[in-house]
């Protein structure tokens, strides 16, 4: 599994020792609060063996995010292909991350890494990314990493039921644009 580093970042294989903090990130509800209801301790380990059976089977997933300072998990970045049944198709860009490691720039650093390798290793046209209207944090994350959004793409999230987590926005980026360094 390939490897990806920034100046403060590492992005990895899963470890055993990845499944405890990934739990405790998983059941946050403020951590959550985007996705749905937190997870059970059973339903987080199963997200792990699948994050590793998909990145072995195309080469490309969910990377553990490490802080390369203390060896601390901060949560995960990376790669996946669109739901289908969703308007659109293409690869995603995502990323979560423990609140211990919010707000530190964290996630448009390990964005950054994963668009290179997307563009770079994998010689993606385009990367979308996709999250919930109310989801301001990640939405600048992505205008950070030079993302744009057209609202005429927005969609209700059909996996969704009623409420604040079915209107969804889509930003993209395609291999000629830049990313952003700021």
């Amino acid at each position: 599994m390939i490897e990806l580093r920034t100046e403060r970042l590492l992005l990895r294989r899963w470890r055993d020792r990845d499944l405890v903090p990934w739990a405790a990130l998983n059941a946050d509800p403020e951590v959550r609060e985007h996705l749905g209801e937190p997870l059970t301790r059973k339903q987080s380990d199963a997200s792990v063996a699948r994050f590793l059976a998909e990145f072995d089977e195309r080469g490309y997933g969910w990377w553990a995010v490490e802080i390369k300072a203390s060896g601390e998990f901060a949560g995960f970045a990376g790669l996946d292909r669109v739901d289908d049944g969703l308007p659109f198709t293409g690869v995603e860009i995502g990323w979560r991350l423990a609140r211990a490691a919010w707000g530190k720039g964290y996630a448009t650093e390990a964005a950054r890494a994963v668009l290179g390798f997307g563009f770079g290793a994998l010689g993606l046209p385009e990367i979308l990314a996709v999250t919930t209207a109310g989801n301001l944090r990640s939405q600048a994350v992505m205008r950070r990493i030079g993302m744009t959004r057209d609202p005429a793409d927005d969609f209700d999230d059909p996996f969704a039921p009623e409420g604040p987590l079915r209107p969804n926005v889509l930003y993209r980026i395609s291999a000629d644009t830049p990313v952003s360094a700021s």
